[in-house]
Formats: C-alpha cells, sequence, structure tokens
C-alpha cells in the first residue's frame, strides 16, 4: 500500500508553527484554496490558489515554493478542496524526478480555516481581515 500524498496539521499545531522561530514562505508556507469563500478572514501570510483555476496554476505554485520544505494547504473546511489541491501538489511535486529531491512535508489543516478562525479569529498575528458578519451568517 502507497503513502498518502499529505497528512493532517491541527489549528493548534499551525498556530504552534506561525508563532515558532520558523519563517513563513521558507521553512513553511499556507496555501489558502478557498475561491469566493475567501472573503471574511484568512491566515496571515497565506499564498491564495483558489481551487476554480488550481489546475491552471499549480506549477507556477511548484515553482514559486520549491525550495519551501513544508506546505500546508487549507480550504473553508479541508473536507474536498484542500486535501484535493494537496494531493495534486504532492503528485506533480513526485513527478519533477531529480529536481523533486528536497524531501517536501505535504499537510491539511485539519477543519480548515472554519475551524482554525474559530480559536484564532482574535488573534492579528494568526488571522487578518476577519468580519464577524461574514462567519455569524454563514458558516455557524
Amino acid at each position: 500500500m502507497s503513502e498518502p500524498a499529505y497528512q493532517y496539521i491541527t489549528s493548534q499545531e499551525l498556530a504552534d508553527l506561525i508563532k515558532s522561530d520558523k519563517k513563513l514562505l521558507e521553512d513553511f508556507a499556507i496555501i489558502d484554496v478557498r475561491d469566493k469563500d475567501f472573503a471574511g478572514g484568512n491566515i496571515v501570510g497565506c499564498l491564495r490558489s483558489p481551487s476554480e483555476k488550481y489546475k491552471r496554476s499549480v506549477d507556477e505554485l511548484i515553482e514559486k515554493t520549491k525550495d519551501i520544505p513544508k506546505m500546508i494547504f487549507h480550504c473553508s473546511f479541508s473536507q474536498q478542496r484542500g486535501p484535493k489541491a494537496a494531493k495534486i501538489y504532492a503528485e506533480k511535486w513526485a513527478a519533477r524526478g531529480e529536481e523533486s529531491k528536497l524531501t517536501k512535508e505535504i499537510l491539511v489543516l485539519e477543519g480548515g480555516f472554519s475551524g482554525f478562525q474559530l480559536t484564532f479569529k482574535n488573534d492579528p498575528k494568526l488571522v487578518e481581515k476577519w468580519q464577524n458578519d461574514v462567519w455569524d451568517t454563514n458558516w455557524s
């Protein structure tokens, strides 16, 4: 049986990573694949790669993040779009052959941004552009 393309990371683990001495876009990257549901807040420093355009832009994302060892993907709930994006990224990365010798840790944020914002929406080091009216009406 083959190894899964990705593992999961909890909201607390991601919060700890962001607040650690690790550098965003050097040691790790957070990829937000939400589409129109991106409105209402996001994780500070995330790279946006909407799922509706993801297959066309994944090669560009790989090039942009080729030296980053830890990739964290999410969507609203990380049930479909986030895991699918992580899987596509992992497969495309592996297909690069020699160039892909850098060991990449591919992770999916458990519970997505919806779960993350429940705990960390009031922490400006973790969440930016958070809008109460979006989350109170659509996601509670």
